[in-house]
């Protein structure tokens, strides 16, 4: 009994706040629904491997569903006929609700404990919610991240799995594209037009006629407004939240470093200036200057 109770002490410590690696490095979940967690998450073999990706909470139908975490809306529709809501939090993580019938819309800013819907009955013999964590690959249980953790009796001998650290959820307001128009080459590895060399596209080509005004997709701080010989004109703009964009090609530079501009504020024109093939936008993100793909960023 009392190695039993040491083992129940110890899983708790680290599942509580404060000790373990999420709380430590910023992201906590608050759960969606006060109501008992009815069916746990299955750790799967492989991430192709059958088993309940999730958790499920109790509820009832009509009950306000919110958001676990600051972020903004990915999805909010039907998958398979399942009213479904998917929050990005800027992090590379995402969490999920299912069924739900959403009152908010793809791209709308949400805070941690904003209402993102209302619960639908269908999931479980009794109303109940379908709540997860991924990245759009891999699953994660998100009660390992919840304010108020969940207490599991182990096995003798059995020591609970630490989850992995998630970077706080930060959210930058980002608009639409800086440019309407076609996707003529997107981020990853391809050849290079006009080089040949086979290496990583570090953006993303929006077609657009010479000369069609190029908007800021958010509010930022111009960092940088020069000529590069691969880029041509470019302007590299500071949008906060880790976050910032380049915009490649211009035929000329409009704005100047250290300008605050706002988003949708024109901040040059497309070109073909540099390594080109012709007229478009090559747009290019960061985060925590780390590149990422622009068209990953919620809108």
């Amino acid at each position: 009994m009392r190695r039993l109770l040491i083992t129940v002490l110890l899983a708790l410590a680290l599942t509580a706040p404060g000790a373990g690696a999420a709380v430590a490095d910023g992201f906590v979940l608050d759960r969606p629904l006060t109501g008992a967690v009815t069916r746990g998450f299955d750790t799967l073999a492989s991430r192709y491997a059958a088993g309940h990706r999730g958790v499920d909470l109790a509820g009832r139908a009509g009950a306000t569903v919110a958001s676990a975490a600051a972020g903004r809306v990915y999805f909010a529709g039907s998958v398979a006929g399942v009213g479904t809501v998917s929050v990005d939090h800027g992090n590379g993580w995402r969490t999920t609700y299912q069924p739900v019938r959403a009152t908010v819309a793809k791209g709308d800013v949400v805070g941690a404990g904003d209402p993102i819907g209302t619960l639908l009955a269908g999931h479980c013999a009794t109303a109940c919610l379908h709540w997860g964590l991924t990245d759009g690959v891999d699953h994660l249980d998100p009660l390992q991240y919840a304010a108020t953790p969940t207490i599991r009796l182990l096995p003798h001998g059995a020591m609970p799995r630490t989850p992995p650290p998630l970077a706080a959820a930060r959210v930058a307001a980002v608009g639409g594209r800086p440019v309407a128009g076609r996707i003529t080459s997107g981020f990853g590895t391809r050849r290079h037009p006009v080089t040949g060399v086979v290496k990583l596209h570090d953006g993303v080509d929006l077609a657009a006629a010479c000369g069609t005004p190029v908007a800021a997709p958010a509010d930022g701080v111009v960092v940088d407004a020069s000529f590069h010989a691969a880029y041509g004109f470019r302007v590299r703009i500071d949008h906060g939240a880790g976050l910032q964009m380049a915009y490649t090609h211009l035929p000329g530079l409009e704005v100047r470093e250290g300008q605050r501009v706002a988003a949708g504020e024109r901040i040059g024109r497309v070109g073909s200036t540099g390594l080109s093939t012709g007229c478009h936008l090559h747009w290019m993100a960061w985060r925590d200057g780390d590149l990422i793909d622009p068209l990953t960023l919620g809108r």
